[in-house]
């Protein structure tokens, strides 16, 4: 299974695993799973922790590359294919996930319900 990692996953994922539903946790320890982390997750937990909006530990990208996820950069296309999504999640760090998984042909780890709006692989 390939997965992209919302960035609320990643933080529960690396420092609350009590907030992070049982299925998730299978899906990652799964041997066969590949698991991304977008660069623009990393753009918006930097964004959000600089300005005292998030608290999570300084070293979480490093401790996620340790633990095996995969960087994500952003390419044109996924930064085109964001143009061509329905208006319907204004956050513009989740509609550039969406448009990364369904390039990249990637499942979305999320609760956000309103990703489900679209026609993306959600698990």
């Amino acid at each position: 299974m390939r997965l992209l990692v919302d960035s609320h996953v990643l933080i529960w994922a690396a420092d609350r695993q009590a907030l992070l539903p049982q299925r998730y946790k299978d899906a990652l320890s799964a041997p066969e799973t590949e698991a991304y982390v977008s660069a623009a997750s990393v753009l918006e937990i930097g964004i959000k922790r600089l300005a005292g909006k998030l608290d999570v530990p300084g070293d979480l990208f490093e401790r996620a590359l340790a633990a095996g996820y995969r960087a994500l950069d952003i390419t044109w296309d996924h930064a085109q294919a964001v143009e061509a999504l329905p208006l319907l999640h204004k956050d513009p760090f989740d509609r550039l996930l969406i448009a990364q998984a369904q390039c990249e042909g990637l499942t979305l780890l999320t609760v956000d319900r309103q990703i489900a709006q679209y026609d993306v692989a959600i698990l």
